[in-house]
């Protein structure tokens, strides 16, 4: 059996909502319930539900269902858009200003008209959540 490393128990812990409690906490937690008890399979968390609809409205046409990506636009659940890349100022920037194409071969992004900085920031805790989903951070 291949053991987790500290990092990807932090990471789950993380993904639970029991980092917090601390580490022995959190395990004590995990191995009793055998998953996330606060959390099922596919259920987006109550705290990123306001990101989750201002993504769909605003930014799901082009960079996909979950932030996968799609023939317009790529996909924000990758590498490349992890914080330490892209910090949460990037999005921002992106939206209020639009973004010259430099990564990807879909094209610039244009500014995103109707969004506040605060839409924003709940959209980037949505995204910032699919990443740690997907084990990217």
């Amino acid at each position: 059996m291949i053991q987790p490393t500290s990092r990807a128990i932090r990471r789950r812990l993380r993904q639970c909502g029991v980092l917090g409690f601390g580490i022995v906490a959190g395990l004590v937690g995990l191995l009793a319930s055998g998953s996330c008890a606060n959390q099922e399979a596919g259920t987006t968390p109550a705290d990123v539900l306001k990101g989750e609809g201002l993504f769909k409205a605003n930014c799901l046409r082009c960079h996909g269902e979950r932030g996968t990506g799609t023939t317009q636009g790529p996909p924000l659940v990758h590498k490349i858009y992890e914080p330490n890349h892209h910090a949460d100022v990037a999005f921002q920037r992106a939206a209020a200003n639009g973004v010259r194409a430099h990564h990807w071969q879909f094209g610039d992004m244009p500014k995103i008209d109707g969004v506040t900085p605060q839409d924003v920031a709940e959209i980037i805790r949505y995204v910032r959540w699919l990443q740690r989903q997907a084990g990217i951070y």
